[in-house]
This record gives C-alpha cells, structure tokens and sequence, in this order.
C-alpha cells in the first residue's frame, strides 16, 4: 500500500496509468459506420425443382468524416444464381457474381474489383406459424488488393433465420411478415481483407410484406461487428430488399389477356 507520505511516487504511477491508456486506445479504435444496402431480385422458375435468380445491389456508406450514410457509394453487383430444389427440406444454389468495390471501409480507400463464386445450402424447418432456417454458405474470392495483384479469400458462412407472419399463419399475399437472422463469417488470410480468421457476425431484424405471390418488399436493420486487430469495426446498415418472381412470363400473361380481351370485345 502507498504511503501518504510520498505524493512523487502517486504521480509516477498517475503518469504510467494515463500513458498506458493513450497507447491502448490509440492502438483499439474502434471506428463505427451507417451504411444502406438495397438489392432488386428477379427470380425465375424453370421446373419443379429448378430456378434461376439475377441480383442487382448498390451499397452506400458514411465515411471517418461524415456521419452521412449516402456519403459514399461503396459497392455495385450483379450477382447470378441457379437453385435446385432438392426437396422440401433442402434447397440447394450456386451463384457467378462481379462486385465493383470502392472504398469499402472495410477493405480501403482503393478499387477492389471482385469475382465471386459460392455454393450454398439451405434446410428448412417447417412449422405451423413461423419458419425456420439454417444456411450454410462457402464462398470462393478472387479480389484486387491495394498493390494491384489479386489475391484469392476462401470465407465460410453459416446463418440461422427466422421468419413470423404477422397477420396469417402462412405467407401469401397481403401478409406482414417479421423476420431476424444471425450469421457468423470465417475466412482465410489475405491481404486485402486481413488476416483475422473471424471475419464478422451480422444480425438482422425487421419486417417484409408480400403484395402478391410474386411481388415482395423487406426492410430490415443490420448489426455487423468486424473485428479487427488494428481496430474493430461495427457498421450499422438500413437494408432494402424487392423481389419479383416470374416478372417477365407476367407481363406476357397480362399483355396476351388483354389482347385476348380487346378481341372478344371488337365480336
């Protein structure tokens, strides 16, 4: 125990603690970002037990600077999916996807143009009321760094998914549905996205709404925590998803009723 009687030695240590301090946070800054996602879906059915799916997303961010969340435009994809439909349990895809990376926070402040490819599975639980997932996910990176060569990133995800109707027991049109996930991302190193073999945890929460069988719109909210030996990152994201099945055979349907209609009324 110190001495009262040697204030020298109390301001010693004062100094040590306020030093050690500084460096400890100037070594962990922790640096926090609003962003918003919004992806357009077009599905398409094939058979039974095949469809094909396109992806259209744009990312935005706010910046060190700017608390703005449309400061930056971060990130534009397209992405092409074929899914199998192995059974009523099992849902099987595979997707080719280019995403036009620029300064990502979570990257740098570079272009990082990026090929992406992936195998997934999802299993559905079925229950009265509610449904839920489990999705495993194995994604294979081939991405620019910032000394222009590109490095490849193997990074495995595994997501579990919960989805509640609101006003009915089954999702239909005119239905409000809630919906929350958790996922956790494992990777490999690189240089261009660290060497931290934990990638990040993302959680969603929010609600969709089914205006038809083909038509549906869902808006959530994303915590995703990225930890970081020279500084964890947590990024908080509005997310805006529309999904349109079918659209093109649709509009023909439509088209060819009405002309259909137009004729019997000319009789």
């Amino acid at each position: 125990m110190l001495s009262k009687s040697n204030p020298i030695q109390k301001i010693k240590i004062v100094r040590s603690l306020f030093v050690i301090l500084i460096i400890t946070s100037s070594y962990g800054q922790n640096s926090t970002y609003n962003q918003f996602w919004n992806e357009i879906q077009f599905n398409q059915t094939l058979s039974k037990k095949w469809s094909t799916e396109i992806d259209l997303a744009t990312a935005y961010s706010s910046t060190e600077s700017s608390s703005n969340l449309f400061e930056n435009t971060i990130q534009r994809s397209l992405r092409g999916w074929a899914h199998y439909y192995y059974s009523s349990r099992w849902k099987l895809s595979g997707f080719v996807a280019y995403y036009s990376n620029k300064d990502v926070p979570e990257i740098g402040q570079f272009e990082s143009p990026e090929w992406r490819f992936a195998l997934q599975g999802i299993y559905y639980f079925h229950k009265t009321g509610y449904t839920l997932s489990t999705r495993i996910r194995s994604e294979f990176r081939h991405m620019k760094n910032q000394d222009d060569n590109y490095e490849n990133v193997f990074r495995y995800r595994q997501q579990i998914k919960y989805i509640q109707p609101i006003n009915s027991k089954i999702l239909r049109e005119g239905v409000i549905y809630a919906v929350t996930s958790d996922e956790i991302y494992l990777k490999s190193g690189a240089k261009v996205t660290g060497e931290n073999f934990f990638d990040r945890n993302r959680f969603n929460i929010g609600a969709g709404y089914l205006f038809s069988d083909d038509i549906q719109v869902e808006l959530t909210y994303c915590n995703e925590f990225l930890p970081r030996t020279n500084g964890n990152q947590t990024t908080n994201a509005a997310s805006l998803t529309i999904s349109f099945n079918n659209l093109l055979r649709n509009i023909q349907k439509k088209i060819a009723n009405r002309h259909d209609q137009e004729i019997k009324d000319e009789e």
